[in-house]
Order: C-alpha cells, then sequence, then structure tokens
C-alpha cells in the first residue's frame, strides 16, 4: 500500500515535498489517455483517507482525471478524500458580470464539493467571496503564503512592500508583517486584459527604496509590469516581484525583465522557474491532523 499522499506525475515533485514533510510515503495515479483524448486513470492502493495533491492551474485537461480517480478511490473503499489545491481556478468569475455568463466559482464548487470531504487551498482570488466554505458547503481550508514568500525575499533586503492596486492590498500587507517593512498600494484601472492603468499617489515614498511588489497571482505579467515601470520611475532603487501563483502565460517574465525587474520568486503553487518558496511545510501544518489514527 502507497503513502496517503496521491498525486499525478506532472506534480510529483511538489505533491513529493509534501508528503516527505508529513513523513509520509507518496503513490501516484497513473493516467492513459485515447487518440481522442479521453483519460483512464488508475489510482494506487489506499488506506481510508487520501489526500490528493492537485493544483488547478490550467484547470481543464486536469479536471476530468481528478474527478474520475474520485469515483475510483471511493470504488475502493477510501473513506475521506482531501484535496489539496494550492491554486484554485475558476474564482474570477465569483458573479454573474454578463447576460447569459455562468457562475463558474460555484461551478467549480459543485464538482468538488460533490467528492471531497475537505479542501486545501493557498490564497484563492476570493474579492467578492468572504467564505468559501459557505459558498460550497464543505470545509475549505484557505492558507496564506505571505510567510513563505517573506522567507523567500529575506535575502533581498526589500525596504518597502507594494501591492500592485487596491485588491493587493492584503497581500501586500501580509508580506510587509513578515519582512516588518512597511507597505503601500498602488492605484490601478483597467480597460481590457491588456490595457491596464496604474498610479502612484506620493511617488516620493518609494524613492530611493528596494521595493518588493507582491501579489496572488501573475498571468499575463502587464499589470505587475507597468507597476515595476512606474515604482523605478518614481526613484526606486530596485524592484522584485513575488507572486503565489506564477500562472505566467508566454511573455510575461520577458514583459517583468524588459520593465526592470530584479527577479521574480513565486511559491511552487504552479510550476515554474521562478519558483523559489515552496508551499510543503505551509500546507503539511494544516494537514497533519488527518494523519491522526
Amino acid at each position: 500500500m502507497t503513502g496517503p499522499v496521491h498525486a499525478f506525475a506532472d506534480e510529483a515533485a511538489a505533491a513529493g515535498r509534501l508528503a516527505d514533510a508529513l513523513g509520509v510515503g507518496l503513490g501516484l495515479v497513473s493516467v492513459h489517455r485515447f487518440p481522442d483524448e479521453e483519460t483512464l486513470p488508475t489510482v494506487p492502493e489506499a488506506g481510508a483517507t487520501v489526500i490528493v495533491y492537485r493544483s488547478l492551474d490550467r484547470p481543464n485537461p486536469k479536471l476530468m482525471p481528478l474527478l474520475q480517480a474520485c469515483d475510483a478511490w471511493r470504488r475502493a473503499g477510501v473513506q475521506r478524500l482531501v484535496l489539496v489545491a494550492p491554486y484554485m481556478s475558476y474564482l474570477r468569475q465569483d458573479k454573474v458580470f454578463a447576460p447569459g455568463q455562468p457562475l463558474s466559482r460555484d461551478v467549480m464548487g459543485d464538482l468538488l464539493a460533490r467528492r471531497f470531504d475537505r479542501i486545501v487551498t493557498v490564497d484563492p482570488h476570493l474579492h467578492r467571496t468572504p467564505d468559501l466554505s459557505a459558498a460550497w458547503g464543505v470545509p475549505v481550508t484557505v492558507l496564506s503564503a505571505a510567510p513563505v514568500l517573506a522567507s523567500a525575499l529575506a535575502d533581498g533586503g526589500a525596504t518597502l512592500v507594494v501591492g500592485p492596486d487596491v485588491e493587493a492590498g492584503p497581500w501586500a500587507a501580509a508580506v510587509a508583517a513578515e519582512l516588518r517593512t512597511p507597505h503601500l498600494t498602488l492605484q490601478k484601472s483597467r480597460h481590457g486584459d491588456r490595457d491596464v492603468r496604474i498610479s502612484l499617489a506620493d511617488p516620493s515614498a518609494v524613492e530611493g527604496q528596494a521595493v518588493a511588489l507582491a501579489d496572488d497571482v501573475c498571468s499575463s505579467g502587464s499589470t505587475l509590469a507597468r507597476a515595476v515601470e512606474l515604482l523605478l520611475k518614481a526613484g526606486a532603487a530596485s524592484v522584485e516581484v513575488a507572486v503565489t501563483h506564477a500562472l505566467m502565460e508566454d511573455g510575461a517574465m520577458a514583459r517583468l525583465r524588459d520593465a526592470g525587474a530584479s527577479r521574480v520568486v513565486s511559491t511552487d503553487s504552479c510550476i515554474h522557474p521562478t519558483n523559489a518558496a515552496p508551499l510543503a511545510d505551509l500546507l503539511a501544518a494544516a494537514l497533519r491532523e488527518e494523519l491522526t489514527p
């Protein structure tokens, strides 16, 4: 029998770090892919509780094998399924913005709450959802990556933490609290996916500062790149970027480098070369209760 942490092969490294932090073994789900792109997973032998590591960035190819695996685990007699999804997708659409659109947050919740007994995630995009457990009807443990990111930033000598917009303010404040530095927030207006305008109320506040620009997600990199440019133009000595979730579509890193970012660090919630802040210990602390006999 394998250990209680199970994962898919593409995330074996991050899941292995979690299993090591918990002091347990790791089981891998194998997935056969048919020519028409149907999938057929096979799950390892398991005990009564399985902790499933599956980060849900780029979610569509991941979801069907995950749901199929849940069926297989239940049929094999697993009594408790705990999903560890460091990145949780489909939370941006947390209201119906226009007629004919879905409430994607609740679609995802329905898929997962029917199959898992508990969900653990990190820095989810919850700007209009104060309580994900209440919205989904299943216990959801929400963790903050601020201590992990702050640890990765500690050697950079940051003297000021900045959030690129009001929504990022809580992340900036949390990282600043860990680093024991002041923080401030920029103002942003968005006019399209890549048409973003950012302003700084008091440029003198960043003059000469070693800035850590903190946000929950970097996808296109447009917002963060514009923020880097603005901060350097205002006189910041340097700007490094720290994000929980490095979604990083093609071109994102080039935008950040071209803007003048001194470095980019992220957690390992989404696999990317910038991963410098492993989440294993943070996740393990929240999951040890699942190992109690």
